[in-house]
């Protein structure tokens, strides 16, 4: 038996949030280890207790430098009381005082990504940039102190290897087929009315709240060039988000990309849908005809998964990331590169051929990830580092 102590405080929202939800299930059903897990606000009311997970529902500081600051000086503490073999840190910062090993769990890839210090210069958003500066300076030692640090591919573990000079594990993030089709609930009202309208156009779908390093600006150049290759066919490019910022988490702004829309005439291609209930977001897939993804900056994309699983072929970005989650499911352009974005849709939409060997590469491949495989492998990971 090997206890686990996870500090899940920061997994509040987007991909921390989605990882908890799917590892604590599957640790709580191993019989070799307990849990002890620290979690806070929404985490916190619908995880529930059992014989082999501990839960400590604590309120700490909003904010992540003030929540930082505060485990630096408490967490040790908590973590000696109770009685853990070994640390998970799931927020990306490691515990510099750890009173037991430590395996920290990295997944930012805004730390490395030199086109985001970039972008956040043209858009002169110094504060922002700031930000990351500082929080890049605290992952970057976080690895170091770290006994050992896991990156959710390969490609992001090889660049913070060389970011940091320490050896990174990757253990590829899992899927779970059976639960994102299980809920055959319909989509909103509104959506589906907006999918009725849009019958007989091209359908393009990319899932995301809005944020630079998601690259909407090239994506929406790419539809103004594709609205007039396909035309008298239309083109709709539905979005999980709202082109303004006071939807969208963090403090990225919208304008920009709003009003982009707005000069290129675009107000009926771009579906601003919202954010759509995980549950029913796989009808959302099914409904579309081609995934597309112009980020330049990525860990692993849980989005790619869902699409491939759903069948659906994917228009992604030449990141070397997309690449190693998709191989042939996928064709690739140039991030920046609205006209070779649209050039690569024009050639998927009209080679049936093409699009039925990309999809039926994509579900083969969407069954190489597992939770439950992600789970043993950082169990055994774990059981290295005590012994170790």
């Amino acid at each position: 038996m090997i206890h686990l102590f996870i500090n899940a405080i920061s997994a509040s929202a987007g991909g921390g949030l989605t990882y908890v939800r799917n590892v604590l299930p599957r640790l709580d059903a191993r019989e070799d280890v307990h849990a002890t897990v620290l979690v806070n606000g929404r985490l916190g009311v619908e995880i529930a207790e059992s014989a082999r997970l501990a839960l400590l529902r604590q309120s700490w500081p909003s904010g992540s430098g003030r929540r930082l600051w505060y485990e630096q000086r408490k967490l040790p503490g908590v973590i000696r009381r109770s009685g853990a073999d070994v640390l998970l840190s799931t927020g990306n910062f490691a515990l510099y005082h750890s009173p037991v090993p430590q395996i920290l769990l990295s997944r930012n890839a805004l730390y490395v990504s030199g086109d985001f210090v970039r972008d956040l210069r043209r858009r002169g958003d110094y504060r922002l940039l700031l930000d990351t500066e500082v929080k890049a300076t605290l992952a970057r030692w976080s690895v170091r102190r770290a006994d050992c640090t896991v990156a959710p591919s390969a490609t992001f573990a090889r660049e913070l290897q060389q970011w940091t000079g320490k050896r990174v594990a990757c253990i590829h993030h899992g899927f779970d087929h059976e639960l994102f089709f299980r809920d055959q609930s319909p989509l909103p009202a509104e959506v589906e009315a907006s999918l009725a309208a849009s019958e007989g156009s091209l359908r393009l779908l990319f899932v995301s709240h809005y944020n630079y390093y998601r690259n909407f600006e090239t994506l929406i150049r790419a539809t103004a060039i594709l609205k007039k290759k396909i035309h008298p066919r239309t083109v709709r490019l539905m979005l999980t988000c709202k082109l303004n910022s006071k939807d969208n988490p963090g403090d990225y702004r919208a304008e920009t990309a709003e009003q982009l829309v707005q000069q290129l005439g675009l107000a009926e291609e771009i579906v601003e849908l919202g954010a759509i209930p995980y549950a029913a977001l796989h009808h959302l897939y099914r409904a579309c005809d081609f995934y597309v993804t112009p980020a330049y900056a990525e860990t692993f994309a849980h989005p790619l998964v869902e699409a491939m699983a759903s069948g659906l072929p994917v228009i992604a970005s030449d990141l070397a990331v997309h690449k190693e989650i998709c191989g042939e499911a996928a064709l690739y352009f140039p991030c920046f590169s609205p006209e070779i974005l649209a050039e690569r849709i024009v050639q998927a939409s009209e080679s049936e051929e093409s699009s039925t060997a990309m999809r039926d590469v994509g579900l083969s491949r969407s069954r190489d990830f597992s939770w439950d495989k992600h789970v043993e492998e950082l169990v055994r990971l774990a059981r290295h580092v005590v012994q170790s």
